[in-house]
C-alpha cells in the first residue's frame, strides 16, 4: 500500500477574531524564501549568444554610416579645395579609423564582454572612470544624439509624406517602436539595424551608380598647392578632418554587444576590421562621383551634394530618393543605438554601479529590457524638451570628452 510522505502543515492564521483553524497562509519566511529563489533564477539568467560575424559586421557599419555621408563631402571641400586634396583626407580619415578598428578588435579579443567600452575604461583606468562615461552616455552623449536623429527623422517624414503631424509626437513613436522591437531580444533588435543598414549601402549604391552612368561629367585634375606642407595648407587640412572624423566615427558601439556575440573573440574582431573597410570604400565611392558631376568648385557651392548628383543624373525624383534614404539613415542610426547602448547600462547594474533592476534580464528574451526602456524613455524627453539645434549643443558638448 502506497504511503504519502509526511508533510508539514503550514502555520495557520491567528488574526484577530479568526480561530487556529481558520484560512490558511503562507509565513512570512515561505514568502522570503520565494522570493529569494525569484531573484537568484534571475541574477543566474545570462545574454543568449545568438549574434555572429554578419550580425557583427552590420552592427559595426551602422554604427557609422548615417545621414551625414550625404552631407559632408561638400563640408569637407569647403576646407580644401582641390581633388586630391578632398579624396586624401577622407582616405587619413579611413586609416586612422581602421587604426582604431584594429585596437578595439584586439580589446574585443581581450575582454569579450558585455558593455564593450565601458569594460575597456573600468579596466584600464578605475571603475570610477568607466561610471562617469556610462552616466554620461545615457544622460547625454547616447540618448542625446538619438533624440538629435529622432527629431531629423521627422522633418524628412513630414517632407516625404505630406503629413503635418507634430514633430515630437513623430520623433517619440519611433523611438517607442524600436524600444518595443529591441526588447523581443538581441536576433530582432540586430535582424531590424541589418534591414535598415542593407537599405542603406542600396541608397549609397544607387548614389554611385546612377551618378556614374547617368551624372555626366569627369574628374579632372587640377594642380597641387604650390607648398602642399606649408602651414595654411596643414591648417584647411586639418579643419577638413572634423567632419571627416565625424563621418567614420561610431563604430566603437558595436562592442557593447560582446556578450551576445556567439564567439566574440572571432567575430567581434573580424566584424570591425570589415564593417570599417566597408564604410571606407563606400565613403570614397561617394565622394569620388560627388567629384565626377559636380566638380570640386560645384561641390564647394553646394550644400546637398547627393541631391544634386541624383537631380543631374535622374531629374527632381532623384533629390527625392535622397531624401528617403537621409530618412531610412536617421532609421539604422536609431535602430543601431537601442540595440548597442542599453548593454553598458547593463554592464554598470551587474557592477553595483547602477539601479539594481536594470542588470534584470527578460527570462523569454534574455534581453536587459529595463535597460532599454529606461534609454527609450530618455530619448524620448529629450526629443519634447527642444529643437534639433539645441539637442545638439547638448550632446557635442560632452560627447567630445568621451570621443575615442
Amino acid at each position: 500500500m502506497l504511503r504519502t510522505p509526511h508533510l508539514n502543515p503550514l502555520p495557520l492564521l491567528e488574526g484577530r477574531g479568526e480561530k487556529k483553524h481558520g484560512r490558511c497562509a503562507r509565513s512570512p519566511r515561505m514568502l522570503d524564501d520565494f522570493e529569494h529563489l525569484i531573484l537568484k533564477r534571475m541574477d543566474s539568467l545570462k545574454p543568449r549568444r545568438q549574434l555572429g560575424l554578419f550580425d557583427a559586421t552590420m552592427i559595426v557599419m551602422g554604427g557609422i554610416v548615417g545621414a551625414g555621408i550625404f552631407a559632408n563631402p561638400s563640408e569637407v571641400a569647403h576646407r580644401v579645395h582641390t581633388p586630391f586634396l578632398i579624396l586624401g583626407v577622407w582616405v587619413l580619415g579611413g586609416i586612422f579609423a581602421m587604426w582604431g578598428a584594429f585596437i578595439w578588435a584586439e580589446l574585443a579579443t581581450r575582454l569579450p564582454g558585455t558593455g564593450g567600452q565601458y569594460l575597456y575604461l573600468r579596466e584600464a583606468y578605475h571603475p570610477a572612470v568607466a561610471f562617469v562615461y556610462g552616466w554620461g552616455l545615457l544622460l547625454v552623449t547616447q540618448t542625446g544624439g538619438m533624440a538629435a536623429v529622432a527629431v531629423i527623422f521627422a522633418s524628412y517624414f513630414r517632407a516625404l509624406t505630406g503629413l503635418a503631424w507634430n514633430g515630437s509626437v513623430t520623433a517619440a513613436a519611433v523611438l517607442l517602436g524600436l524600444t518595443g522591437i529591441n526588447c523581443l531580444g538581441a536576433r530582432a533588435g540586430s535582424n531590424v539595424q541589418s534591414v535598415f543598414m542593407l537599405l542603406r549601402i542600396a541608397a549609397i549604391a544607387g548614389l554611385v551608380i546612377f551618378g556614374f552612368a547617368l551624372g555626366g561629367g569627369s574628374l579632372k585634375s587640377e594642380p597641387l598647392p604650390a607648398s602642399p606642407f606649408s602651414p595654411g595648407v596643414l591648417a584647411s587640412i586639418g579643419s577638413a578632418m572634423v567632419p571627416v572624423a565625424f563621418a567614420y566615427g561610431g563604430w566603437q558601439t558595436a562592442t557593447f554587444v560582446a556578450g551576445e556575440m556567439r564567439d566574440a573573440r572571432r567575430d567581434l574582431s573580424r566584424g570591425l576590421l570589415m564593417g570599417v573597410a566597408g564604410v571606407v570604400a563606400l565613403y570614397l565611392a561617394v565622394n569620388f562621383v560627388c567629384l565626377r558631376v559636380l566638380g570640386s568648385a560645384g561641390l564647394d557651392a553646394t550644400m546637398t551634394p547627393a541631391s544634386d548628383v541624383m537631380r543631374a543624373a535622374i531629374g527632381s525624383r532623384g533629390a527625392q530618393w535622397i531624401a528617403a534614404g537621409i530618412a531610412i539613415s536617421t532609421l539604422g542610426f536609431l535602430s543601431q543605438s537601442v540595440l548597442t547602448a542599453p548593454r553598458v547600462y547593463y554592464a554598470m547594474a551587474r557592477d553595483g554601479l547602477f539601479f539594481a533592476s536594470v542588470g534584470k534580464l527578460w527570462q523569454r528574451s534574455r534581453a536587459p529590457v529595463v535597460a532599454i526602456i529606461l534609454q527609450g524613455l530618455a530619448a524620448i524627453v529629450i526629443a519634447c524638451s527642444g529643437t534639433y539645434g539645441q539637442i545638439l549643443n547638448f550632446e557635442v558638448t560632452v560627447d567630445f570628452i568621451f570621443s575615442p
